[in-house]
């Protein structure tokens, strides 16, 4: 339970060069996280050039990625995974694959961001990633050069029910919010 309430997103970083064996370590613990019927439908890039960890950043409009010694992008092979009804697993694939890595790299003291907002098409053309694979989340990866304290978290009784789902008001409020701006951002689109 330490590493989970230690583990921070980590936006600026030393730079400290990472070992191969600890780069190795965090792409273990994400190689060993269950996937849907055992597909292993993930695969990493390690990213350690200079000039391609500044289109990351651009790309990604987070320009402070490029100070990380290494950029680790998850892609996914969507015909690798499952489909039940209209979801894909392979995002919840990669989603456990990436959260395996983060837990590693935090348990080794490196800092680690996930970052799931990107233009993927221009990410996949930088990386050479074939058009049949995604890209599904990035992380940053190296030694803090900040330490950010903890975040309020929501209390279990916020989080869980017990036998049957109970929607609180806060929870309507939310959820119509969230409605609201999923049209406006449709209507953005059309003009």
């Amino acid at each position: 339970m330490n590493i989970i309430q230690e583990r921070r997103s980590i936006r600026k970083y030393r730079s400290a060069p990472i070992s191969q064996n600890d780069i190795n370590f965090v792409l273990e613990a994400a190689r060993l996280a269950p996937s849907w019927d055992n597909q292993q439908c993930c695969k990493f890039i390690v990213v350690t050039d200079e000039s391609l960890k500044r289109i990351i950043g651009a790309v990604c409009n987070l320009n402070w990625l490029a100070q990380a010694p290494a950029i680790i992008v998850c892609c996914a092979d969507p015909s690798k995974s499952g489909v039940k009804g209209d979801q894909e697993y392979y995002m919840l694939d990669a989603g456990i694959s990436m959260e395996h890595l983060i837990l590693a790299a935090t348990a080794l003291g490196l800092g680690t961001c996930w970052v799931g907002v990107f233009k993927e098409k221009l990410l996949k053309r930088a990386l050479s990633v074939p058009r049949n694979i995604r890209v599904v989340a990035l992380t940053p990866l190296g030694y803090p050069d900040e330490k950010p304290g903890p975040t309020v978290r929501k209390s279990l009784d916020e989080i869980s029910c017990k036998n049957r789902y109970i929607q609180k008001d806060s929870e309507v409020s939310s959820y119509l919010r969230y409605k609201v701006i999923k049209i406006l951002s449709f209507i953005r689109s059309l003009l």
